[in-house]
């Protein structure tokens, strides 16, 4: 019989939305392990999504952007150093690298696990650093049950998955305010997340704004949008080409603040983007809207009402295609209100 293991480590730095999909597989382990200790090696700017999580014992931080540095500066050097005696004091019985890059699978190698999990399909040769590599296969495309797949290769049980977020009742007080403060009704309104790091995930703003006023003509809803402080400009576009009115709430909240404004949101429309997958965690009604981007590796877990893609079921296993079909400007504004109301009567 296998020993249970003791010390666990999740390496998962990034992205939002990938940190969000790994949740059920964290769930997993403590429920099958629950002495031993957890940790997450995260970077800095998400870790406030994991802080305080029940499931974890402790957050390492991994700070990009300075160990990037680290052929030129003594102090990257330094804190890369520091890290990489953190990683093997804390004598780890079990690695998951949920990233699958060189850098990633490095780590993994460094903290002197003999366990090291992670995916068939790793890039940069990250592979060549596991001591056990997992396939996936037509029942794990999604990465929720790739995720779960490895750790049951590990030995963890794994049941219905279990997506825990933290609630901080100070970032609850904190939206509600910052919606009051806009005069937005806190108990209906909805969220846009019209914004994505990649151009080809952005589905055109005329449309959100068609959506937009559809949404507040029928259901009456206060209209909100939501990004980063960069993203400001585009929400400004988005709220000038609407006849109804869009409250810009870009880079008004901290990922506490985030989180606590959409579980409390009556609909989210969102890009396939971090804060989509936030509100898809949560359960709150949603409709995802994928371009190029696999939508069966994405989509809201067992939730198929709750997204729009050309041809869903067709790309298979493929992360992405460049087929033009697939290209996001292909959804129509009727597609989407078509799940949005689909979506609203079930509420």
């Amino acid at each position: 019989m296998t020993q249970q293991p003791n010390n666990i480590l999740i390496i998962k730095p990034s992205s939002l939305g990938d940190i969000v999909l790994a949740l059920p597989a964290l769930s997993a382990l403590r429920s099958s392990f629950p002495q031993a200790r957890i940790s997450w090696l995260v970077r800095p700017e998400f870790a406030d999504l994991l802080r305080g999580h029940p499931d974890l014992n402790e957050l390492i931080m991994f700070d990009r952007r300075l160990l990037g540095k680290g052929w030129y500066s003594p102090r990257a050097f330094s804190e890369f150093r520091r890290l990489i005696r953190q990683l093997r004091d804390a004598r780890f019985d079990l690695v998951f690298d949920f990233q699958g890059l060189f850098r990633t699978g490095f780590l993994a190698w460094m903290t002197g696990c003999k366990r090291r999990f992670g995916q068939a399909g790793a890039r940069e040769f990250a592979t060549l650093f596991y001591t056990q590599v997992v396939e996936q296969d037509y029942s794990c495309v999604h990465l929720v049950d790739y995720y779960l797949r490895m750790v049951k290769e590990a030995g963890a049980q794994t049941g219905k998955p279990d997506f825990k977020l933290p609630e901080d009742a100070s970032a609850v007080e904190a939206a509600n305010k910052l919606l009051l403060g806009h005069n937005v009704n806190p108990e209906k309104y909805a969220v846009l997340v019209s914004c994505a790091a990649r151009p080809e995930k952005l589905w055109p703003i005329e449309r959100f704004a068609q959506l937009t006023d559809k949404i507040t003509e029928k259901f009456g809803f206060s209209i909100v949008a939501i990004g980063s402080r960069g993203e400001r400009p585009y929400i400004d576009k988005l709220a000038f080409s609407a006849k109804s009115r869009i409250v810009n709430l870009a880079g008004q909240t901290s990922l506490r603040e985030l989180t606590a404004l959409l579980k409390r949101a009556s609909l989210v429309i969102s890009n396939d983007t971090g804060p989509g997958h936030i509100a898809a965690a949560l359960g709150v009604p949603m409709v995802m809207i994928f371009g190029p981007v696999n939508p069966a590796r994405l989509y809201p877990y067992k939730r198929p009402d709750c997204f729009v893609a050309v041809e869903p079921n067709e790309m298979r296993m493929d992360i992405e295609s460049r087929d033009p079909r697939y290209n996001i400007n292909n959804i129509t504004v009727e597609q989407v209100w078509e799940k949005v109301c689909g979506r609203l009567r079930k509420v």
